[in-house]
């Protein structure tokens, strides 16, 4: 099988010192692979004395890089190539005092705040854990710290007895040599914001892609914050569906309220500090969470909707989040969100990597319908059917031939306006290339077409 450039594997006519960089980001990343005599299109076309590449690789980057990879002699085609393993650094490493990461099958340099994350990230500390010196005990908020050790009664018995302020911090290990840790200051403090600027949550609720009709900014403590965007959506931007069970009156929130404090709590805990506030934006097809920073490597969005290993970007308020009860168990956070979605009838929600952060799309179920069944391959449709017949009285009406593909991206789309490309890829079982050229083909016929921005448009079955 045929190999080809990615994350992890790059290929390189000739050995020069500019490989150095790739090594370099492999290094800084999770490793990967250099090959030395195969062109970008994976065609072996071997090197010279592989035996003084043996000799003279090794040593040119223990020199300028300080590592030492292993390097092999290979066979492809008869010919000899050279394989370059560099493993994980511990340690960030520099190519002539650039530090350099993957994106893609490209070496990308690593400049402001970026490398200060990757910096951090190799010094085994998160952001979280290094000292605030601008900060002291007069700048926590008693009260909260109080509500703290309420909450966290049960996973903590001994808190309950901690008479000081200071105690309680040291027992959550947010304190170093009697200095505030920075998730100290976010957590307990009286106003974070005058610590770190963008430590706050906007909210918008707008019109249309343009027209904002109202905004608020969310500040205060973690805490506060979580709280206080909880009930601002409820008594401000959110509809309430109201029910009854026997004679007691319940208000349902028309996303499900658990789902949105989990995503919140989510939020708080895993955003970058060092970047943009955390922005919540309330449209008429829904409902979006956007937060600086991104998934780490090994995490893709599909797997936020089933169990995985949970690596909290700032670990000491995860823990502090765990310890009050606020997280049941590291890693089920997501699949939380999804269930509680679900369990009320709407769509799954999305999970997205995008602007140099992370988003979730709370959708709303189609007028009039609650979701059932996912749509799948045989062609059907969440809460009605849609299948090839629909696709060829559509074609006939168009007056155009529809492809089994089309036909099955139309079902998709039958099912849930709002779905997004790399959903409907996986759902087929084909590239998103292929998809995008459906979709291309079915524009073109005037099957459909898309309403709104790309972001947060969706799609319209025409006829």
């Amino acid at each position: 099988m045929k190999i080809s450039e990615n994350q992890n594997i790059e290929f390189k006519r000739v050995w020069n010192e500019k490989c150095l960089k790739t090594i370099c980001a492999f290094a800084n990343v999770s490793g990967g692979k250099l090959y030395i005599g195969i062109d970008d299109l994976g065609n072996p076309l071997g090197v010279k004395d592989a035996a003084k590449h043996l000799l003279d690789i090794p040593n040119m980057t223990r020199d300028i890089l300080g590592i030492t990879p292993d390097v092999a002699r290979k066979k492809k085609a008869g010919k000899d190539i050279i394989e370059i393993l560099v493993a994980s650094s511990s340690a960030p490493i520099s190519y002539h005092g650039r530090f350099y990461t993957r994106s893609g099958s490209s070496s990308v340099e690593i400049k402001g705040r970026e490398l200060a994350e990757v910096l951090m990230e190799k010094s085994g500390r998160s952001w979280d854990g290094f000292i605030e010196p601008n900060a002291a005990l007069k700048d926590i908020d008693t009260a909260t710290v109080k509500k703290f050790k309420k909450l966290a009664i049960h996973r903590i018995p001994m808190i309950a007895g901690e008479k000081s302020v200071k105690a309680v911090l040291q027992k959550l290990n947010l304190m170093e040599k009697d200095k505030l840790r920075r998730a100290a200051v976010l957590l307990f403090g009286k106003n974070p914001k005058k610590f770190y600027i963008t430590a706050y949550i906007k909210i918008g609720k707008f019109a249309n892609d343009i027209d904002i009709i109202s905004t608020d900014d969310i500040e205060g403590n973690l805490f506060e914050q979580v709280e206080k965007a909880i009930e601002i959506l409820r008594v401000k931007y959110l509809v309430s569906n109201i029910t009854y069970e026997g004679i007691y009156r319940k208000d349902n929130l028309e996303f499900p309220e658990e789902a949105l404090r989990e995503a919140l709590i989510n939020v708080v805990i895993h955003r970058s500090y060092m970047g943009a506030h955390t922005q919540l934006q309330i449209s008429p097809e829904g409902l979006n969470l956007w937060n600086e920073g991104g998934l780490p490597p090994s995490i893709t969005p599909d797997d936020l909707k089933k169990w995985h290993k949970s690596k909290p970007r700032n670990e000491f308020l995860a823990d502090v989040f765990f310890k009050a009860g606020m997280i049941e168990a590291w890693g089920r956070g997501t699949i939380k969100i999804v269930d509680e979605c679900k369990k009320a009838g709407l769509p799954e929600p999305e999970f997205r990597e995008e602007f140099g952060g992370f988003s979730v799309y709370f959708r709303k179920a189609p007028q009039g319908e609650k979701v059932g069944d996912k749509v799948g391959e045989s062609g059907k449709k969440v809460g009605r059917k849609w299948g090839e017949k629909d696709g060829e009285r559509l074609g006939e009406r168009l007056g155009e031939r529809l492809g089994e593909t089309e036909k099955k991206i139309l079902a998709l789309i039958a099912g849930d306006k709002f779905i997004s490309i790399p959903v409907m890829a996986k759902k087929l079982g084909i590239s998103t290339t292929a998809v995008e050229k459906n979709l291309k083909k079915l524009k073109a016929k005037g099957a459909i077409a898309r309403v709104g921005s790309a972001r947060s448009g969706a799609w319209r079955i025409n006829g």
